[in-house]
């Protein structure tokens, strides 16, 4: 089931950006799919944790392409579609490295690890694929406040996840103890 939200997530997240437009919080720009792609992260530790790290690459690859394809099926140009796959293999790869490091317990490395991968991911999209490198979609000016926009969201995506999973953890051991 894991691995099924997971790519469920991935495909969402795509299906969600290309048929909504960005929210605009005063002066923050963020796609709506971002709220989705928060979550994935901690998705991708719970593949993870259960799978391993090798099997964990092969879904991140098959959610690569899966992502792409959707992304180019709901008419993204070119630039968009592969400023999604870069920004997805460096932040998924960042993000699966910094958990198999990690010493700590379990929600702190889904915590920490989704930070990073989310800043990746935001960075990495939106020079690609929304500046004027890319789709000139967005002015110069505006790149960094939608990169700081959706590191914020992710950032407390990734908060609001790492308390739900500290919960269940603890509701799951108390029930072992007792």
């Amino acid at each position: 089931m894991r691995i099924l939200f997971y790519l469920v997530a991935i495909i969402a997240a795509n299906v969600v950006t290309a048929a909504c437009a960005p929210l605009q919080l005063g002066i923050f720009i963020v796609p709506m799919g971002t709220f989705l792609i928060g979550a994935t992260f901690i998705l991708r530790d719970l593949v993870q944790n259960k799978h391993g790290r090798v099997k964990t690459y092969i879904y991140i690859g098959l959610a690569l392409v899966l992502s792409a394809l959707v992304s180019y099926l709901h008419g993204d140009t070119l630039s968009i579609v592969a400023a999604s796959a870069v920004s997805f293999a460096l932040s998924e790869t960042s993000d699966t490295e910094i958990y198999t490091r990690l010493r700590l317990p379990m929600v702190w490395k889904v915590f920490y690890s989704g930070i990073v991968g989310g800043f990746f991911d935001s960075v990495v999209f939106v020079i690609i694929g929304l500046s004027p490198l890319g789709s000139n979609i967005l002015p110069w000016a505006a790149v960094p406040m939608a990169i700081l926009g959706q590191i914020i969201v992710k950032t407390a995506i990734q908060a609001i996840g790492a308390m739900v999973l500290h919960q269940v953890i603890m509701k799951k051991e108390n029930i072992i103890v007792n």
